[in-house]
């Protein structure tokens, strides 16, 4: 189940809004669901932000280590991680004043869930960009 109050539609609406996606956890390894899931964002016009301090770029676009390395507004931070690694990302998306922060499908943190609610973000957690972006397209 989706942690999350957003209509698809809602979910849509962000997303044709939506320009700059910082992927958290982004491989570079094409047989990756965070790859593939990106590379299609990205054929879909998005512009994407490799974080992930293990490789140096992703489709030819410099990876940073963190979402504090990051020069411009972003509209979505997708976290492509561990449900345990989330609180720490929650906390830089805090910084630099995204507008969205997204999990991918079974990356679940209630209390960051709640926690950024209340400050007044938006926040979608459980779901897969790729398939909302198809299905509200």
């Amino acid at each position: 189940m989706a942690i999350n109050d957003l209509s698809r539609n809602d979910m849509g609406e962000i997303l044709k809004k939506a320009k700059r996606i910082a992927v958290v956890g982004l491989s570079d390894n094409p047989n990756r669901t965070s790859y593939s899931v990106s590379k299609a964002m990205m054929d879909s016009g998005y512009e994407i932000i490799p974080i992930n301090p293990s490789v140096s770029e992703v489709f030819g676009v410099k990876a940073y280590a963190s979402l504090l390395d990051i020069d411009g507004h972003v509209d979505i931070v997708n976290i492509f991680r561990r449900s345990e690694a989330v609180s720490q990302h929650a906390k830089e998306f805090e910084q630099i004043d995204a507008d969205v922060f997204w999990t991918q499908l079974d990356v679940i943190d209630e209390d960051v869930y709640h926690d950024l609610k209340n400050k007044g973000y938006t926040v979608i957690m459980n779901r897969c960009i790729k398939v909302e972006h198809a299905l509200t397209k």
